[in-house]
């Protein structure tokens, strides 16, 4: 997925209020920037962070950029825009580029299942089973080469755990993806000290017939793609 527009590189002055950011452009000027993630961002949003926000100019939006990399200067890079990644890897689902994912004649983005939740994506083909796969953002990063997942607690999460355990009670293929947002993983985890019901959550969803997959990316300024299998610390 290539950014819309080329991005700018910044310093991070503040993140508050979740979704909003100060920033300072290189040639100084200061600017308020949209975040689109939730989560805690814990160890992302330090104070003079280099950072790569989008412009925009579409006057339906209060903003004038939005938050998009962080960039760790030393080659490596990671996205903090949670929904870049459905957008990346749909079109890498529809092409069959995703290992494991692969072969499906039909993508369904944002399809209703479980108590009221919506499902990432909906993989359908004649005489193969029904895929339903949630995706999650991984982002974390505390030991060298491990991505972790989540950063805070996660209630939605562990509520789409419950919700792909039952699509996988009813014989379907119930998949959830770690997409790594991070060019330095080697490898992903859950960060159980963090969210000790959502590691529990996951051990018994696997137990009982749930699929973890873990996905790589390439991200530079000029957009996010995913990449290849990493393997499991679980």
């Amino acid at each position: 997925m290539r950014f819309q527009t080329p991005l700018l590189p910044a310093r991070l002055i503040r993140r508050y209020k979740r979704f909003l950011a100060d920033v300072r452009l290189e040639d100084g000027t200061e600017a308020v920037a949209h975040i689109g993630n939730p989560g805690s961002m814990l160890g992302l949003a330090e104070p003079g962070m280099r950072i790569w926000v989008e412009p925009n100019d579409d006057p339906r939006k209060k903003l004038r950029y939005g938050w998009r990399l962080v960039d760790h200067e030393n080659g490596h890079f990671t996205g903090v825009d949670t929904s870049a990644p459905n957008r990346a890897l749909r079109a890498a689902l529809i092409a069959g580029e995703v290992p494991g994912l692969d072969s499906y004649a039909e993508v369904r983005p944002e399809q209703k299942y479980g108590q009221g939740s919506r499902v990432d994506f909906l993989l359908r083909s004649p005489g193969r089973r029904d895929a339903w796969v949630e995706v999650k953002s991984v982002t974390l990063c505390r030991q060298p080469g491990l991505a972790e997942f989540p950063d805070s607690v996660t209630a939605r999460g562990l509520k789409h755990l419950g919700d792909l355990q039952a699509m996988a009670d009813q014989g379907a293929r119930a998949v959830l993806l770690f997409l790594v947002q991070r060019t330095d993983a080697a490898r992903v985890g859950v960060a159980a000290d963090i969210d000790p019901a959502y590691a529990q959550g996951l051990a018994a969803a696997r137990a009982n017939g749930v699929e973890v997959l873990a996905l790589g990316t390439r991200i530079s300024p000029e957009g996010v793609w995913p990449a290849d299998p990493l393997p499991l610390a679980l």
